[in-house]
């Protein structure tokens, strides 16, 4: 897998040039990664592409040309870049009501550990939530949340297989299940493991 590094960012100038063309690319690359759990979960499938896009990005409308800057950028992001035994995904609860969102995030509280993906008939694989810090309280759940899915090598390698992957959200105020996740993802997502030998 590819790592992010410094070296490997684009220039400003260089980034300019080519991010209309990076968009359309990305865009592409994140569609299969986009999975709605019901109507109001989204979650969001991050790798190498979809962060480096990120970072770029942020550089390229923040004008961040200092080292510090870039570096602390970087910080922020990588640990969204799954390490070959996981996957990391970007949860968003979308309700377009502001006062239907505080509603139902007060309700959620939790939800963000409620969230699986299993393989076959295995047991599944909660995600651990938020690891960089804290965004629920006892009053409500936060609308982004970002999850890490940890993948025994036995799951990887029957994840090889076609319509072995499902997913879905467990939690008293809502539940979805996607049985099983659409070809395309399953695909997409074994690219963020290491497959055993």
């Amino acid at each position: 897998m590819a790592k992010i590094t410094r070296d490997s960012l684009m220039t400003l100038e260089a980034y300019a040039k080519v991010r209309k063309q990076k968009r359309t690319e990305v865009m592409a690359h994140k569609k299969p990664r986009k999975i709605p759990l019901g109507e109001h979960i989204t979650l969001y499938f991050e790798d190498e592409v979809t962060i480096r896009y990120q970072v770029q990005e942020m550089l390229h409308v923040e004008r961040i040309f200092e080292e510090a800057e870039i570096a602390h950028e970087l910080e922020t992001y990588l640990p969204l870049v799954p390490d070959g035994s996981n996957w990391k995904a970007t949860m968003m609860i979308e309700y377009p009501d502001p006062a239907e969102r505080a509603a139902q995030l007060a309700k959620m509280v939790g939800i963000e550990d409620r969230i699986w993906v299993q393989i076959n008939d295995s047991s599944p694989v909660y995600a651990i939530a938020d690891e960089d810090l804290e965004r629920e309280n006892s009053e409500k759940t936060s609308a982004v949340h970002f999850l890490r899915f940890e993948l025994t090598r036995e799951m990887i390698q029957a994840l090889q297989q076609p319509d072995t992957l499902s997913m879905g959200v467990d939690h008293p105020a809502y539940e979805a299940t996607i049985n099983p996740v659409n070809e395309q993802t399953r695909l997409s997502l074994i690219n963020d493991l290491d497959t055993p030998e």
